[in-house]
């Protein structure tokens, strides 16, 4: 989860948020390499004394200044595309899990182990215990294994919503009458926070999503203990 003084981007727990943060930094490193050099021909530009009286075109500079730009885009154009089709990718899911955007909570189906199906609040801050994160926590957390392929379905009840996990690098919006889908892999034992990132309404910033990536001797506990209940 992001803390105090967080200006980057958290610690992935997927591999696809590996690529992305592999890719933020491949295009920042160019985009301070551009501003450097568009920086120093400024500086030099207003302390340069000379000046050239028969200077009617460039088409030599103006070659070079279309063409480069073009080189550089293709160079953050490319690893682009590839993150892309690589988020677009479903690769054999272990399991599904369904989640519906309400105003304003989650609702989670794990429709392989018996349609096992519960609500997810946030919870209060005059309900939240000693170690409890405020407007993070929820009552019913989602629980999936470690190192294994998840695919996950995503809608709507009501209004626009979105399902997002940064530390998984997970971003998926929840439209009334569509369903969406996304796959996941998480690397690490965790805890991962999330929030609804689409403006759906007043009370838009209070529904908080909780992910527990356990074991998997630990997850078949407790869908068993789930599904008994």
């Amino acid at each position: 989860m992001a803390t105090w003084s967080n200006l980057g981007l958290q610690d992935s727990a997927s591999p696809l948020m590996e690529q992305l943060n592999f890719f933020h930094d491949h295009t920042l490193l160019i985009l301070i390499m551009i501003t450097i050099l568009v920086g120093y021909l400024m500086f030099m530009l207003f302390f340069n004394k000379f000046t050239n009286r028969f200077l009617l075109h460039g088409q030599t500079i103006e070659i070079i200044w279309t063409i480069l730009p073009a080189i550089v885009l293709m160079f953050i154009a490319l690893p682009s595309l590839r993150i892309l089709y690589l988020l677009d990718e479903i690769n054999s899911p272990a399991i599904t899990l369904k989640t519906i955007g309400h105003q304003w909570y989650w609702s989670y189906e794990y429709s392989d182990f018996l349609n096992l199906e519960f609500d997810s609040y946030m919870v209060p801050t005059n309900e939240l215990e000693t170690n409890g994160f405020r407007l993070l926590d929820v009552d019913n957390r989602i629980v999936l294994p470690v190192n294994t392929q998840i695919r996950i379905l995503v809608t709507a009840a009501d209004v626009l919503h979105s399902w997002t996990i940064p530390a998984l690098g997970v971003k998926v919006d929840g439209t009334p009458g569509r369903l969406n889908q996304t796959n996941f892999l998480m690397n690490r034992p965790g805890l991962f926070f999330g929030q609804c990132s689409e403006i759906c309404g007043a009370n838009h910033s209070f529904m908080p999503i909780v992910l527990e990536s356990s074991p998997t001797n630990y997850f078949i506990k407790w869908i068993t203990a789930m599904n008994s209940n």
